[in-house]
């Protein structure tokens, strides 16, 4: 019995990682409801190690699990950005000033090479390439950096607010602005400036990504009001047209 638990539990916490990478990568978005049968079929477990690991996302307030219709990722508000984005500003600047003071030639190469190909992304228009090379630079920034339990708050304030991050369209003043506040980045880190990388990063999280967090919340808000307006129109629509047939039969 011991044994068999061991099993269990191991096996619906190697479920959370891939389960919370779907996530990042825009597999599951903002308001989709978690198909718990495909992710059964696909990772070949029955619902009990699936739940089970829905329920860690739960608790890190990656999903939002409702009675009697499963588990859906959980949506961006106003108020967590301002509650969040403060703390993840606040991480990347503590990485940035490790990773500019650690970072090796090789280190500065490798960023360098990201960089470059998300820069060829950007002239191509090729939005989601670009933005899962963006986020594999400030992964970097903190790899180099060195400090696990740093990287495991990143990850974990970054898998609630990936969609206004590493997902959402920008505009392109908004993704102007992101390519030119990178190019900062990546002079500052092969300069060796600690505090200046530091600085760029912190301003990039409250000012650039900030901006776009609340331009994505905006747009979502307007399609659920026009959604919700043509679907007023269309209820009302059958109901006008019964009340002219009634008004023609009593003429």
């Amino acid at each position: 019995m011991p044994s068999s638990t061991i099993v269990r539990h191991s096996l619906h916490e190697s479920l959370v990682a891939p389960l919370r990478e779907m996530i990042l990568q825009g597999e599951l978005r903002p308001g989709d409801k978690v198909p718990e049968e495909q992710l059964c079929e696909r990772f070949g477990v029955s619902r009990t190690p699936i739940r089970e690991a829905l329920k860690v996302l739960a608790a890190e307030g990656v999903l939002q699990i409702l009675p009697h219709r499963g588990a859906i990722v959980a949506r961006i508000t106003e108020e967590q950005i301002e509650e969040l984005f403060p703390i993840m500003a606040s991480l990347e600047r503590l990485a940035g000033l490790l990773a500019g003071a650690r970072a090796s030639d090789a280190d500065i190469a490798r960023v360098r090479a990201l960089h470059d190909r998300m820069m060829g992304h950007f002239e191509n228009d090729e939005e989601a390439d670009y933005l899962r090379h963006n986020r594999l630079i400030h992964e970097a920034f903190f790899d180099i950096a060195g400090n696990a339990t740093l990287s495991a708050y990143y990850q974990q304030i970054l898998t609630r607010i990936h969609a206004c991050r590493f997902v959402v369209r920008k505009s392109r003043a908004h993704w102007e602005a992101a390519v030119n506040e990178h190019k900062a980045m990546i002079e500052a880190l092969e300069a060796r400036d600690a505090p200046r990388l530091a600085d760029l990063l912190e301003r990039h999280v409250t000012g650039t990504t900030a901006g776009i967090a609340h331009a994505f919340i905006e747009r979502s808000q307007a399609a659920k009001r026009s959604e919700a307006d043509e679907r007023a129109r269309t209820e009302k629509a059958p109901a006008s047209r019964a009340g002219r047939m009634a008004a023609l039969r009593t003429s």
